[in-house]
Parts: structure tokens; C-alpha cells; sequence
């Protein structure tokens, strides 16, 4: 992996690490009263208002609702304003938003027993320089989420922090116009998360430590199907941490020890990223059929659960593939490449859609996993076929499809 590749990238990890360094504010003995005067507040909010939390570490045993537009919720710093909910005992969230025209920066969501916070069925959201966090380490019993907007549309999510979700550090779902830019995210189970979205760019992020580390994925039964995501420009290494998702969900499936995962998602580039030592894969392509959530072979009507039109070019690629989480997995690894060998770069599971295939079987050219990536191979597992033709090369995949144009937020976001 190249080193000093992205000195932005460097900057702000440098800056987001220093943060993170800083002695926590001393514990605020006035927390009952804090939480009745915040519940107020965030009760009683108008339009326009900023709500303005000073600087110390407050103990809420109740989840916060904002149902009104055009507020902004303001911290003193990620790690000087510090709302620990350790001890909830109401709520299903930290904080739950439902509204438009929303910011919230600079402060800190801890321990929560659910999502830290939900953002539902906005427009307009700014999330910055947000640290969310399971102070424990990984763990089952953590909220699903950090991050977590749903049904959004014109979202900016940058200079924040995600450490320790038990499904997704930041989830972005059934969303519009997205951008995901200089985060820092570890020991999550997904790191970063686009599901059933709708143009996102993903961009600057240090995505260190996780199961796996930035997935796009599309599930069935949801409002819309995504697309038209590019992932660019991350630090994308060492996402070896043990699965803890809860048994059933579908990031229980994810391997850990893997860089980026696409499942059933179309129109998806990955380029210009450092991806290096993921044990499993530094990159999985996969469909519907060979993920073990859901009965194999039920889908949805109106759901494609296969994963077409990606194109992967321009990375870094290094190490990764040396030790597969699973036993199937190792077994194959050790049969096709030996004790001390490595999967390629980037595997696929090698389903095909057949009404996109031509007569040779093969994805038609619009529809191709196309890489041009130097020697990054990819391995065709052929599962649809019990793995009966296994093909390795990077020949099967010389194709390239016409660049994504980016994601440009809309005013009031356009910065």
C-alpha cells in the first residue's frame, strides 16, 4: 500500500486521534436537572433555534425526540460534551429525530441500549463531528447502531466518529443523495453501511478494525432499491474484528476480516482506495443467494438479488485473503492456494441474473463486474453451481463501464 497516498485522509485521522487522546470532562453532578432542562428544550423547540449543550458529561436515563425542522443540537466537542445513556431505562434510541433541515455536531453519544441516534424521514441533514460510542468495546448486547439516518434524502455525514456497533457504525438506509466523507470508524460490525439508497458517495474515511469494513447492500421487502454508489479515496485495512452482530441480522453474515462487501447492488465503483490485510477479502461481490440470511432462494417480487454493473479500478491493494474467517472458507483457500497462500483481491460468488447473460453465459457488457485494477484478480467462486467451476484471472473481468458522475448535495448542503 502506498504510503502518504491521501495526505487529507492523513490530516484528519491525525486531528480525529488527537481528539479522541483528550481527559474526558469531569462527570457533571447535575444530570437530573440537565436531563429535565434538555427534555424541555428539545420539547419546546421552534424553528431556527440552536440548542447549545456546555461542555461536561451528563447521565440520561431517558431517550430525547426532536420532532420539530430547522433546529441545530450544538456540543462543545466530541469529547467534551458527552451525553451517556448507560443507564437508560426509556427510549429505543439516545436521541430520535424526526425532522427536517436538522444539524447536530460537536458532541458525543455514548452506551446507548439501542440506536445512539435515528434520524427518520428527513431532508437536509447534517451530522458533524458526532462521536458515537460503546465504551465496552465490541459487543452483541451494543444498540445496532451509531448513525442512522433512514428514509432521508440530501445527507452530509463527515468529521465524526463511530466506535463499537453491534450492526453498523454509520447506516445510511432507503436514502437519497448522500455524502460520507473523513469519518473514522472501528470496531463496528459494518463499518459504514449503504442499504437500498440512492446516490451516495463515500469518500475520506479511515475504516480500521471492523467485521467489515464499508458494505453496499440492497434487501428485499424495503421501500426502494439502491444504486449509484462510489466508494473513493478511504483507508480501508485490518477489518479482522470477530462478528458480534445479532444471530438473524443480516450483518451476522458478513465475514469478519472483510474490506468492502456489495451485495445485490448495481451501478457501484470502488476506486482510489488503500485496502489492505482484510482476511477474508479485501473486496466480496456478492448476490442474495449466498449470503445465509434469509431462506436461500426466497426474494421478493420487484427485488434483484444480484449485484451487476460494478466497476472496481485504480486502488491500492495489499495483503488480505491469508486467513478466512469460516471453515468452508479456509478450506477453500488451503485447497486452492495452500497453507501459506492467499485469496485474490477480490472475490465473487459468481451468480448471474440469466436474462443479462448472453450465449456464453456471461454477464452481457452493461451489465459486466468489470476491474481495471493492475493485477488485483478476482476469483469466480461459482456457487450457483456448488462451486464446481472455480475460475480465477483478472481476463474474466478486463472490462470498464462509464464513471458515475459524484453526488452533489443540494443548498442548503452544498459545501
Amino acid at each position: 500500500m502506498q504510503k502518504n497516498a491521501f495526505p487529507t485522509i492523513a490530516i484528519a485521522f491525525v486531528l480525529l486521534s488527537a481528539c479522541t487522546q483528550e481527559a474526558p470532562p469531569q462527570r457533571d453532578a447535575g444530570s437530573s436537572a440537565f436531563q429535565k432542562e434538555l427534555q424541555t428544550r428539545f420539547i419546546n423547540a421552534q424553528p431556527g433555534d440552536v440548542i447549545d449543550i456546555p461542555e461536561g458529561f451528563y447521565e440520561l436515563t431517558r431517550g430525547l425526540s426532536l420532532n420539530v425542522s430547522g433546529v441545530t443540537i450544538r456540543g462543545a466537542g466530541m469529547n467534551k460534551t458527552i451525553l451517556s445513556f448507560k443507564h437508560q431505562v426509556q427510549g429505543a434510541e439516545g436521541l430520535l429525530i424526526n425532522a427536517s433541515d436538522f444539524t447536530i455536531e460537536d458532541l458525543a453519544i455514548e452506551d446507548t441500549p439501542g440506536d445512539a441516534i435515528k434520524i427518520n424521514e428527513g431532508v437536509n441533514i447534517i451530522v458533524r463531528r458526532l462521536r458515537t460510542e460503546w465504551t465496552g468495546g465490541p459487543a452483541e448486547k451494543n444498540g445496532a447502531y451509531g448513525i442512522y439516518p433512514v428514509q432521508t434524502e440530501n445527507v452530509l455525514i463527515e468529521d465524526s466518529v463511530a466506535i463499537a456497533a453491534s450492526d453498523a457504525g454509520i447506516y445510511v438506509g432507503q436514502s437519497k443523495n448522500i455524502v460520507i466523507r473523513n469519518n473514522r470508524v472501528e470496531y463496528n460490525v459494518a463499518g459504514i453501511e449503504i442499504e437500498n439508497s440512492i446516490g451516495a458517495d463515500v469518500y475520506g474515511n479511515v475504516v480500521m478494525n471492523n467485521t467489515g469494513g464499508i458494505l453496499v447492500f440492497n434487501m428485499p421487502a424495503l421501500l426502494q432499491s439502491g444504486h449509484s454508489t462510489r466508494v473513493y479515496q478511504n483507508t480501508i485495512t485490518n477489518n479482522n474484528t470477530d462478528n458480534f452482530g445479532a444471530e438473524g441480522t443480516p450483518v451476522a453474515s458478513v465475514p469478519a476480516g472483510s474490506g468492502v462487501v456489495i451485495n445485490s447492488n448495481d451501478r457501484v465503483e470502488i476506486f482510489d482506495n488503500d485496502i489492505a490485510d482484510n482476511n477474508t477479502a479485501n473486496i466480496i461481490v456478492s448476490s442474495y443467494f449466498s449470503t445465509g440470511y434469509f431462506g436461500k432462494g426466497e426474494v421478493v417480487d420487484k427485488y434483484d438479488p444480484y449485484p451487476e454493473t460494478i466497476y472496481v479500478y485504480g486502488n491500492r491493494f495489499s495483503g488480505g485473503g491469508s486467513s478466512p474467517d469460516g471453515l468452508k472458507l479456509k478450506a477453500l483457500k488451503v485447497a486452492m492456494f495452500g497453507l501459506t497462500g492467499s485469496f485474490p483481491d477480490i472475490i465473487w460468488d459468481g451468480y448471474v441474473n440469466p436474462e443479462n447473460t448472453g450465449d456464453d453465459g456471461k454477464l452481457r457488457a452493461e451489465f459486466a463486474i468489470c476491474v481495471d485494477n493492475g493485477n488485483a484478480e478476482v476469483m469466480n467462486v461459482d456457487l450457483g453451481n456448488d462451486s464446481a467451476n472455480i475460475v480465477v484471472g483478472e481476463e474474466q473481468h478486463a472490462c470498464r463501464h462509464e464513471k458515475l458522475p459524484p453526488v452533489v448535495l443540494a443548498p442548503p448542503l452544498d459545501v
